[in-house]
């Protein structure tokens, strides 16, 4: 008798259905000049590198992870109480474990534009409507004005990244206090990714605001990408409520352990964020001196304007073993460079100046 069973395929969200794939290009990277992602090019901390070696034991990796020191200590260094911090898988885990607790279905998540894109994925993986407010040409100005018009009764989430990745412009406490207050019940995040770099923070807006929450990241001036942690942080009742929706151990073992280790090296952290901050400089002057126009940063990176090269410029800059992030999908014709060393810096220069000369005869 025939098998007359039929196999159905099943459907998937329609929210996942109208979402187009992000494909992240960290493939073929190791050994290269990674000017692309804004790591840290010297890499972290030689004491946590000294650290994984002592706990590298097998009893050490056959223990769930546990958050009783990690947590309160960094939130002590920060100058919060250990009940105002979750640690999360990066910043990436802090936006969704945010999103999942105050966006519903059919929301609207405001954000800047460009922005970091994992913004508006969680937004739509919520079945959420990003609404953009686009960065104002010609200079990439924060549209302050056009962010709070755009603020509704529909709108559960602001999401900023300040600094902001890619354009670098970022913004001062007394804007942000202009959103929050007129969020009204929406949740703000301000991601302070980069924040070794500019010096400003929203942490002291915590207790007037209950509607602000702010993200911090070892994947940057830490040079701890890899580990994937960092931390959520506002009112205690708010973290608390977040926390109901977190994975148990979704920050493992050596990464919470490491996190200590580098915020207890601050000489060396301090080091590379005055180094970096003098390859900008470098890579500021260099550009302007090749005619390349670029945008004013406060981060550890700078977005350039190639205009019709930029592909070409990134193609051949990675012949050589350099890389560099082209953002002509969100500005046409830009590159993003990340300042790490000042001696990076000058190779680069050094080789982007041949290409273009190169490319115009």
């Amino acid at each position: 008798m025939a098998d007359t069973t039929l196999t159905v395929r099943p459907q998937p969200r329609e929210a996942i259905v109208r979402m187009a794939p992000y494909h992240p290009p960290t493939s073929g990277r190791r050994g290269k000049l990674r000017l692309d992602f804004n790591e840290n090019t010297a890499g972290c901390s030689p004491r946590v590198v000294a650290l994984l070696k002592r706990i590298a034991e097998p009893d050490f990796f056959a223990i769930y992870p546990e958050y009783t020191e990690a947590s309160p200590k960094i939130a002590e260094w920060l100058g919060l109480g250990p009940d105002q911090l979750l640690l999360t898988n990066g910043t990436d885990e802090a936006i969704q474990c945010l999103i999942n607790t105050y966006v519903d279905s059919g929301d609207e998540v405001l954000i800047t534009w460009p922005t970091y894109a994992m913004y508006q994925f969680y937004a739509e993986l919520a079945g959420a409507t990003p609404r953009r407010a686009p960065y104002l040409l010609p200079d990439l100005t924060f549209p302050l004005e056009e962010l709070l018009d755009s603020i509704s009764e529909r709108t559960s989430a602001i999401l900023l990244a300040n600094p902001n990745n890619p354009t670098g412009g970022a913004i001062g406490i007394t804007e942000i206090e202009q959103i929050l207050d007129r969020a009204g019940e929406a949740v703000v995040l301000i991601d302070e990714a980069y924040f070794e770099f500019y010096n400003v923070t929203a942490l002291d807006l915590l207790e007037s605001h209950p509607n602000l929450f702010v993200s911090r990241t070892f994947s940057k001036v830490y040079g701890m990408a890899g580990f994937r942690i960092g931390c959520l942080l506002s009112q205690a009742e708010n973290v608390a409520t977040v926390a109901k929706g977190q994975s148990p151990y979704s920050v493992n073992s050596l990464a919470a352990a490491c996190s200590l280790e580098a915020i207890d090296d601050q000489e060396y952290i301090n080091n590379y964020v005055t180094e970096a901050l003098a390859a900008r400089q470098v890579l500021a002057a260099g550009l302007s001196d090749l005619g390349i126009k670029h945008f004013h940063s406060e981060a550890n990176f700078v977005l350039a304007r190639f205009g019709d090269r930029s592909k070409a410029v990134c193609d051949r800059l990675r012949e050589q073993g350099i890389l560099i992030r082209d953002r002509s999908h969100e500005i046409p014709g830009t590159a993003r460079i990340t300042a790490g060393r000042r001696d990076q810096a000058e190779k680069l220069l050094e080789e982007l100046k041949q290409i273009l000369t190169d490319i115009t005869g």
